[in-house]
């Protein structure tokens, strides 16, 4: 067959993956592009064949797994409010279960205390464990008396 039906094959499977975004399709675009090198390099019809049949289950079994497995992972960078989970904040006004205020890397957030029997002081330092609109959820870093 010649490259550039291998070509055009490839040119309509990426457009089937554009509408499906199913990975499947634009690996066995891959594997035409690969067939449509074959061609061009004057192997016959056998060895194209081959080499489409070597590119797409190459794609299938080893490539997509891992895309996969890559897209379903969270993102290890977060960002805006969430990134402040986890950080350590200190109490510019006692923190009770409905008020309270913190200093988060030198802003200043409305907090509540996580556990509804806590009255975190003045000064103490707390742990950021969750953001609930625009009130930092905090815990103490030491557990008070």
């Amino acid at each position: 067959m010649p490259w550039f039906v291998w070509l055009l094959a490839a040119t309509t499977l990426g457009v089937a993956e554009f509408f499906t975004l199913t990975l499947v399709f634009g690996l066995m675009a891959g594997a035409a592009l690969v067939a449509a090198v074959v061609a061009g390099m004057g192997f016959g019809l056998l060895g194209q064949l081959v080499a489409l049949g070597v590119a797409a289950t190459a794609g299938l079994l080893v490539v997509r797994p891992v895309v996969l497995r890559h897209m379903a992972q969270a993102p290890l960078v977060r960002d805006g409010s969430d990134a402040l989970i986890g950080k350590r904040a200190e109490v510019t006004q006692e923190v009770t279960a409905t008020r309270g205020l913190v200093r988060i890397l030198g802003e200043e957030w409305s907090a509540r205390a996580l556990d509804e029997g806590h009255v975190i002081p003045v000064g103490a330092l707390v742990d950021v464990m969750e953001i609930d609109g625009a009130t930092a959820v905090v815990y103490p870093r030491e557990l008070l008396p």
